[in-house]
């Protein structure tokens, strides 16, 4: 941030220096143009009028009331008045640039005075000239720089406006996914619910019945509270008026999906390696929607493709790959600005523990592989934060 400052004023500060130069070497013409002779005194007012222009970065205003001031009593002293027009020329153009058009015409205005007040004080022959060279020169400036001003506030804006749009479409997906979550939180206490009960039905005759009631009641309750915990991040305002919420798809109702995306056009072929396994119903519902969202990003935007799904059941985690061989390399690819899908796949396997990794693959075509831990203990063994590429 230092060096970026710096920058700016060693250049200001070459143009002044230079200005000055120029100022002088023009004021030694004066006595041709029938002038007085520059001497110590007017020297002094052209440096005032020109070197405070290095610091019109930081102090546009200030400067400018500077420069004025010292043309203003170059002039009254009888010097010729143009040798001291550079640095006041310059300031009002840096006021134009970063300070509003009602500043700026505020400020040509005093310009406009100064200048007929040089035209008045010298006797110059032709006022007319002179105040319509005031309006001209100040009405340019004035303009260039309030083009000046909005085309640096453009991008300002669009920034803005970018980056509320993405926290709006964070906000939604996070929203969305905190409801799923509620069924999934629902799901584990109907769990727990009838496995209290079997293990109290049989507790004194069949102990052995009980004890595995109870484990299960330990094992679910501990994915219930982490999945509460997931959801109090991200929990938004349910909208009373939304409609009634479809059962939770599961990778059981994978092979539904890709039927549905062939016939969309797409062929896909469907790998399965390990002991498929069920596996707790948020880690199955955030991979089944990441493979729906790749999917649908390869139907719309591959082109010509084949696409490849392949999950890998391990020990302590899953692995989820999609690829297609079509045109992975367009940009166009990856979800921007108003795109949700990748936020989705961010924001869901941030909240399982997981990884995700997203992008062209070298030998052509797309790649989204996500890697997820099985269950809540995997989940604390892990402590791996979201990746990509």
């Amino acid at each position: 941030m230092r060096l970026r400052t710096l920058r700016p004023l060693a250049v200001d500060t070459l143009i002044a220096v230079a200005m000055t130069v120029v100022a002088v070497l023009l004021g030694q013409e004066s006595r041709a143009q029938g002038w007085p002779e520059l001497d110590t005194r007017a020297y002094v007012l052209i440096a005032l009028a020109h070197l405070p222009v290095a610091l019109r970065g930081r102090r546009p205003l200030g400067v400018f009331a500077v420069v004025q001031a010292a043309a203003l009593v170059h002039a009254t002293l009888g010097y010729w008045p143009v040798v001291c027009t550079f640095g006041s020329m310059l300031a009002l153009y840096t006021v134009a640039s970063v300070r509003p058009l009602r500043t700026a015409l505020v400020c040509a205005a005093c310009m406009t005075a100064v200048w007929v007040y040089a035209g008045v004080v010298s006797h110059t022959p032709s006022m007319a000239s002179v105040l319509g060279q005031a309006l001209l020169y100040c009405s340019v400036l004035v303009w260039f720089g309030h083009l000046a001003r909005r085309a640096a506030e453009l991008p300002r804006r669009l920034r803005a406006e970018q980056a509320e749009r993405a926290r709006r479409a964070v906000a939604e997906e996070r929203a969305r996914i905190a409801r799923e979550l509620h069924d999934v939180v629902a799901h584990h206490m109907s769990v727990v619910s009838v496995q209290a009960g079997l293990a109290r039905f049989v507790f004194d005759s069949d102990p052995a019945k009980a004890r595995s009631a109870l484990g299960t009641i330990a094992d679910t309750s501990g994915e219930a509270l982490e999945e509460l915990r997931r959801m109090l991040q991200v929990l938004r305002e349910e909208d009373p008026e939304a409609p009634e919420r479809a059962p939770m798809p599961t990778l059981d109702r994978l092979g539904e999906l890709l039927d549905r995306v062939r016939a969309g056009g797409l062929p896909v072929d469907l790998v399965v390696e390990g002991t498929a396994r069920p596996l707790p119903p948020g880690v199955e519902l955030c991979a089944y929607r990441v493979v729906q969202e790749a999917l649908t990003n390869a139907l719309k935007h591959a082109g010509p493709a084949r696409a490849r799904v392949e999950l890998h059941y391990g020990a302590h985690e899953l692995t989820v790959r999609v690829t297609d061989d079509g045109e992975g390399a367009d940009p166009a690819r990856v979800p921007a600005g108003g795109g949700h899908g990748l936020i989705g796949m961010r924001e869901r396997a941030k909240l399982y523990g997981g990884t995700i990794a997203v992008g062209p693959r070298s030998e052509g075509g797309f790649e989204v592989r996500l890697t997820l831990p099985a269950s809540a203990a995997d989940h604390g063994r892990r402590g791996a934060p979201e990746t990509e590429r």
